[in-house]
């Protein structure tokens, strides 16, 4: 099992905080390629979130599902493996089976709307999860209905990640070739966030 530490999981806070508030878009362009490049997957559960639920919760999941594959990142030796479609469907299956054994969950607010069974795969990421959709809640950063949105999905990336290194779900390893169709300047960027691929993750090889 894999624990990611606590200190690896505020020193990833850290680093996104110090981007947001240098508003270095350049570095964030660059994570948001290799995101791309190496978790193809993972940007399209995100987009398929924007799809059911609109641009502003679709990017608030890309943003969660991204911190949290950072902090997964952070301090492994090598990259980390790559999740497939399967990874992210089996991890969804043992997400929702672990919400439905807890009552009363849709009373919950959205922050405490985590399976204890979640907890104990991944407690430091999953304690800080909660710290930051309370506070981005209690901030009006994020209403209640996204934040009730990208709870589950975010888990689900958690639980998909964890599998993978910890070998019961096993993702590919980095190197593998993922066939990919080019994406044209004036087409929608696979990230999910609606805007042209020019106009974002292709802006930094414009």
């Amino acid at each position: 099992m894999t624990v990611v530490t606590a200190e690896e999981v505020e020193r990833t806070i850290a680093a996104f905080t110090r981007l947001d508030k240098r508003g270095d878009r350049k570095s964030m362009n660059k994570l948001a390629q290799r995101l791309q490049k190496e978790q193809p997957h993972l940007l399209q559960q995100a987009a398929a979130v924007r799809t059911e639920h609109g641009d502003t919760v679709g990017e608030a999941a890309v943003f969660y599902a991204t911190l949290v594959w950072a902090m997964f990142d952070r301090g492994r030796d090598g990259t980390i493996p790559r999740l497939t479609a399967q990874n992210l469907a089996d991890a969804d299956k043992v997400v929702t089976e672990a919400l439905a054994a807890v009552e009363g969950l849709a009373d919950r607010p959205p922050h405490e709307r985590i399976a204890p069974a979640m907890i104990e795969t991944q407690p430091h990421i999953y304690k800080k999860l909660a710290e930051l959709i309370a506070e981005d809640v209690k901030e009006s950063a994020m209403t209640v209905e996204t934040a009730n949105a990208i709870i589950k999905p975010t888990e689900v990336v958690i639980e998909a990640f964890d599998a993978a290194l910890a070998g019961r779900r096993p993702g590919e390893r980095q190197g593998t070739v993922v066939v990919t169709a080019k994406v044209g300047r004036n087409e929608p960027c696979p990230c999910g966030s609606g805007k042209k691929y020019k106009k974002c993750h292709g802006e930094l090889g414009a």
